[in-house]
């Protein structure tokens, strides 16, 4: 039986040809006028008739958590946001300079969800981007895309122009001026903002610094970027895929949005509602961007799918979301999808759900070892505990390959790995808990590889019987 979306139909891909809905070759970049015609800025002109409160509340309501890589629930974060007065009359405080900063970097390795949105849909992130900015009271969005993202780039700032032009965005008020729930109009600005092309900007912290034109070197939190972010201003960070749930949100509402994905399995859990954007890559027949309800089976993401495992071999292994999250073992082709991922099969977490699939002939100490590589090369060098232990790991990983290492430097490996990243408590930010999980799960799910290219560490052992015995 072919997989179907509980919805019924795409939701985030609607206007994006994606298979197995439809053929891929048809995909076009959406100017602004088919955007309206299929019913786009409908979310933000409902959004303009509630209060921002409301709006935030939808937002919880649907328990959408972030689809950048930590899952953190986007209303609850937006709650973070310094509190505002309000007077007798019932009027807000002003709240003052805030910032909204997009995290379309998308550096990494094997994820490639949100290019498909700026590539082909533009308008429903502007549309998500200008929902979250009401909602906020936030009159300043800063696009921060990957400095690779050169074409992405050109689509999104033609957007803007559209979108400036049909009086989306700019001085007279969001929609043309219309009137908000608030009272008045409502006037944001929108830029997009090219990177370097440095992995660590990834990090939320480490993203504000390079808006802000210093090195991508993430920031010691506390404060959070809520209360102090953005050129020391409150400052919401959010995912482009997030954002882009924002429309469907606000227009159907949150409970609609429950009705799709999974609850927790989990006691005391979060569920994981909402469709997601799985990029698969790596030994699959059709490799591709799909449109998944959350928590789908990797085994049916890569069977109903993306036809089969490519030449018909057989299954050995997956990176679930990006190579910071780790690797599921052979025996974890039926791992479910779904924000407990992490729980149930050690893995660091879901991440950015874009599998990277790998079959039965794949050397997995060459794969650990250009993961090291990576992160070594992506190590921004703030930390000590990062900036050495990347590179050890890369050099022993290197040996352990070439067969020129020794049983004790598997164990080495995973010392090295175990006591480097913020979980540890040794780094400011989670780059190097990425390095670690990768390497450690990769050792431990394929140990017997690691062995077969070791030569035993001989110790020896000398005994001495009696008190006069010379050793």
């Amino acid at each position: 039986m072919a997989y179907e979306l509980k919805a019924g139909r795409p939701v985030l891909t609607q206007r994006i040809p994606c298979w197995p809905y439809a053929d891929p070759k048809g995909r076009h970049t959406v100017s602004y006028d088919e955007y309206v015609k299929t019913g786009g800025y409908a979310g933000l002109r409902k959004a303009l008739s509630m209060k921002p409160d409301a709006v935030t509340d939808e937002v919880k309501k649907s328990v959408l958590r972030g689809r950048g890589g930590a899952g953190f629930p986007c209303g609850l974060k937006w709650t973070f946001l310094p509190k505002l007065t309000v007077d007798a009359a019932g009027q807000e405080a002003d709240p003052g300079v805030r910032y909204l900063a997009v995290n379309a970097d998308e550096s990494e390795p094997g994820t490639f969800k949100d290019r498909l949105l700026m590539d082909f849909d533009p308008h429903l992130l502007l549309e998500g981007i200008a929902i979250c900015c009401y909602a906020c009271r936030i009159r300043t969005a800063y696009i921060f895309i990957r400095g690779e993202y050169h074409h992405q780039a050109h689509v999104l700032e033609n957007a803007l122009k559209e979108a400036y032009a049909q009086g989306i965005f700019g001085a007279k008020g969001l929609l043309n001026g219309s009137s908000t729930g608030r009272g008045g109009t409502f006037a944001v600005d929108c830029y997009v903002h090219r990177g370097a092309g440095a992995y660590i900007c990834g990090e939320e912290t480490g993203l504000l610094e390079a808006l802000e034109g210093k090195r991508g070197w993430p920031r010691i939190k506390p404060p959070f970027p809520a209360i102090k972010g953005l050129f020391g201003k409150p400052t919401i960070i959010n995912n482009v895929e997030t954002l882009a749930h924002l429309p469907s949100i606000v227009e159907h509402g949150g409970e609609w949005f429950t009705k799709q994905g999974v609850a927790s399995t989990f006691p005391g859990g979060m569920a994981s509602y909402g469709t997601k954007l799985m990029g698969v890559s790596g030994h699959v027949n059709r490799p591709g961007c799909y449109e998944c309800d959350l928590g789908i089976p990797l085994r049916t993401l890569v069977e109903d799918l993306c036809g089969g495992m490519r030449n018909g071999k057989k299954f050995k292994g997956a990176i679930a979301g990006g190579v910071s999250m780790g690797v599921l073992g052979p025996d974890q082709f039926d791992a479910e999808l779904d924000f407990d991922i992490g729980r149930k099969y050690n893995v660091l977490g879901l991440g950015t759900a874009c599998p990277t699939v790998f079959d039965e002939d794949t050397d997995m100490v060459a794969v650990a070892r250009n993961i090291a590589r990576f992160f070594k090369h992506e190590s921004c060098g703030q930390c000590t505990p990062c900036r050495e232990g990347s590179g050890w790991l890369y050099q022993l990983l290197s040996r352990i390959e070439d067969g020129h290492a020794r049983t004790k430097d598997l164990d080495l490996a995973l010392e090295i790995a175990t006591s480097m990243g913020s979980m540890p408590g040794t780094t400011i930010c989670g780059l190097a808990d990425g390095n670690n999980w990768a390497v450690r799960t990769i050792m431990n799910k394929y140990r017997e590889e690691f062995e077969a290219r070791v030569k035993p560490t001989f110790v020896p052992v000398r005994m001495t019987v009696g008190a006069g015995a010379k050793g």
